[in-house]
């Protein structure tokens, strides 16, 4: 080991991935001697931790929680992905938005500036439906990546994976925008971008993000309309125009996002308010509140009779509006469960009864 202290974070690891550690084993691990594992045991226990000696032929080591909390020891890649998570915490909405801020500050204070300017990268901002649906796993790297670029002023690279099928690799080109505010949404992370190709604003969501090497190139930033980032995505997200209004006729530019995504896309009224089911909406469908008791679905998948399947899983009653393909898709479903409810039953032992 390089030193007392980098040794002592090394044995505070070991300890903490294995609940019993014989002397020698951690002697061996650490490439040193047992008397030198004994001094490094007493020292952690002067900073606070409870480390317990174990009795028998080879003694050992345990790790146990004590009433105190005592110093932390981090190597780089654990104080930059604990540092993240405070960073993000408030865009949750969380009750600890305000503990998590106080956090931070003080994880900051101590890191050196080879980390700080990481952590200080990452600016989100958070929508009004930050929480609604479970989180998605989103690399760390890829989250200081894009801050970065917003941060600097640079336009992004990136490969951005198909939506379908999960874990598919894109054969694109890689694309370039001018980023402007990473988002959270529903548990999920995006961001929004001015993409110079299409002269129109975009979402993207960082899970699906591959940055490439930064360009460096600066751009002139725009401002967004209305004003607010977050207001924007989700008036786009709810089927909004280029200039934040609120389309709701559902018309071409609500669809052209699920459009993009999907070779079945048709629409729905659903007899029930938005607010039902939009927690289990697709981020990439288009929701919107009709006002009496009743909301339009715009969604999209992989064929018809998926997309007649995937509505009737909101298990409330609904009209197609169109177009026909799915109309005529969900009376074949309707056949299909149909024979099926009539078919007889296997009771799971082989067994065929009524």
């Amino acid at each position: 080991m390089s030193g007392p202290s980098s040794r002592m974070l090394a044995l505070l690891s070991l300890l903490q991935v294995r609940r019993e550690w014989t002397g020698d084993e951690l002697a061996d691990r650490l490439t040193v001697s047992p008397r030198t594992v004994r001094r490094d045991v007493d020292r952690l226990r002067e900073l606070g931790y409870h480390v317990d000696a174990l009795r028998g032929p080879a003694g050992g080591y345990r790790l146990s929680a004590g009433s105190d909390l005592p110093p932390l020891l981090f190597d780089d890649d654990q104080a930059v992905a604990i540092a993240l998570a405070l960073a993000v915490a408030p865009a949750s909405g969380a009750d600890i938005a305000e503990a998590a801020v106080r956090a931070l500050t003080t994880v900051r204070q101590v890191m050196p500036s080879r980390l700080r300017h990481r952590v200080d990268a990452v600016e989100v901002v958070a929508t009004s439906g930050a929480v609604v649906a479970p989180a998605v796993v989103v690399d760390p790297a890829v989250l200081v990546a894009v801050s970065e670029a917003v941060r600097t002023r640079t336009v992004l690279r990136f490969g951005y994976a198909p939506a379908w099928p999960p874990g598919a690799e894109d054969d694109r080109p890689p694309r370039r925008v001018d980023p402007h505010a990473v988002l959270a949404r529903h548990g999920r992370w995006y961001l929004l971008a001015w993409v110079p190709e299409v002269a129109d604003w975009r979402t993207y969501r960082l899970d699906r993000m591959s940055p490439r090497a930064a360009t460096g190139l600066p751009f002139v930033p725009r401002p967004v309309p209305g004003g607010d980032a977050a207001a924007f995505v989700d008036a786009r997200f709810r089927g909004a125009d280029a200039t934040g209004g609120a389309d709701a006729t559902g018309g071409a530019d609500a669809t052209a996002g699920v459009a993009s995504a999907w070779p079945c896309v048709g629409t729905v009224v659903l007899r029930t308010p938005a607010r039902t089911v939009a927690p289990f909406v697709a981020d990439d469908a288009v929701l919107q509140d009709l006002g009496d008791g009743t909301s339009r679905l715009t969604a999209g998948s992989w064929s018809w009779r998926a997309l007649a399947a995937l509505v009737a899983g909101f298990d409330v009653d609904f009209v197609v509006s169109g177009p026909r393909a799915l109309r005529d898709a969900v009376g074949q479903v309707s056949d299909r469960l149909g024979a099926a409810a009539a078919h007889p039953t296997d009771d799971g032992g082989g067994r065929v009864g009524q």
